[in-house]
């Protein structure tokens, strides 16, 4: 992997909920380099217009990009790109999945009040769509939503992913093997379903990808497909596999013909015991997969032997190899303290 990461020049970044780290993952002089910085609880992360931004407990954090003090932070000339906790934004504890900037704005899918939400101002949240079976915002995590697909230009509401049509406080957990779906925001009808527990939906390249987390699967659905019927379609009639992987599979980022996709053990049987991908998985795996969506194989792969056991949120940061994360708490990372000073005023 580091060598594919100097060659086309990207990086990639991790946030893990059962270790409370953001992770990175990079490259210099030919090795691989991993980083990590303390964000309690994280979830959900995506690129910004200036930087990242990623859930973490109960806020959203915003990591400003600098390149200029990069060289500068410790080991000394090894980082091309920094990204530095600057503010957070209070949205209570939320649950935060997929983050997604979309018109200016910040987006949240807010799982446990099954609504996509903006992030800012003086609210927690603000709701900007909720999915025809929910029937109130409510904090009941009905359905599990977690996954948010932005349309082709970048500027508006797709797809969601959901695991269950409940209306009912945790009513997803009964049908978790079977009741998950797609959900066409535009329409606002479910177009999919039938899935064990589906997350991360991604329109890239003309293609509708999505994650196949019980079954531990990376798919691909033609989005005309979906759109030519009035009624949902069992998952099978209108997906097919790209690749299977060695664990439970929740967030994906794509870049160019590139994948990278979260794999996780999934220890905890009482919410994720009984999916399929069990009866084909004796031992699970934690780490990040490369694959090549033009030809369906898996190029690289980082798999963590300890202290990391399951993976939330993923994404590429495209023309950075090696990147440096300072989180809030530099006493928890032991990390040098940096001062960025605007001296204009």
């Amino acid at each position: 992997m580091p060598i594919l990461i100097e060659q086309l020049s990207f990086s990639i970044v991790i946030s893990t909920y059962q270790a409370s780290r953001l992770v990175s993952v990079g490259s210099a002089g030919g090795e691989l380099r991993v980083g990590f910085s303390h964000f309690p609880l994280a979830m959900g992360i995506t690129r910004t217009p200036t930087g990242l931004a990623v859930c973490s407990q109960d806020r959203v954090w915003s990591l400003e990009a600098n390149q200029a003090i990069a060289a500068s932070i410790q080991p000394e000339h090894q980082h091309d790109i920094a990204f530095l906790a600057r503010s957070c934004h209070l949205t209570g504890p939320v649950m935060g999945h997929d983050l997604a900037f979309c018109n200016g704005e910040l987006l949240l899918v807010n799982t446990q009040f099954n609504c996509v939400a903006a992030v800012g101002g003086p609210w927690s949240f603000t709701p900007r769509w909720k999915p025809p079976f929910i029937s109130a915002l409510k904090p009941e995590d009905r359905c599990h939503l977690n996954g948010l697909a932005l349309n082709a230009n970048g500027d508006g509401l797709a797809y969601a992913t959901a695991l269950g049509e409940g209306d009912a406080a945790d009513s997803w957990r009964a049908s978790k093997t079977s009741g998950g779906c797609l959900i066409d925001i535009q329409t606002n009808r479910v177009v999919l379903r039938g899935m064990a527990m589906p997350h991360s939906p991604r329109l890239h390249q003309g293609q509708l990808l999505w994650l196949h987390s019980g079954e531990g699967a990376l798919m691909a659905s033609d989005p005309s497909q979906l759109s030519a019927f009035e009624s949902a379609l069992p998952w099978q009639k209108a997906s097919r596999t790209i690749l299977e992987l060695p664990g439970f599979t929740r967030s994906l980022d794509c870049w160019g013909d590139l994948a990278v996709v979260a794999v996780s053990k999934i220890l905890e049987t009482a919410v994720f015991g009984g999916l399929p991908l069990e009866q084909r998985l004796a031992d699970r795996r934690c780490g990040i997969a490369l694959v090549n969506l033009r030809t369906s194989e898996l190029l690289a792969w980082l798999w963590f032997q300890s202290g990391v056991e399951e993976i939330f949120g993923v994404s590429f940061l495209p023309g950075w190899h090696n990147p440096v994360l300072v989180g809030p708490d530099i006493n928890i990372d032991n990390n040098q303290s940096i001062w960025i000073v605007n001296q204009t005023v």
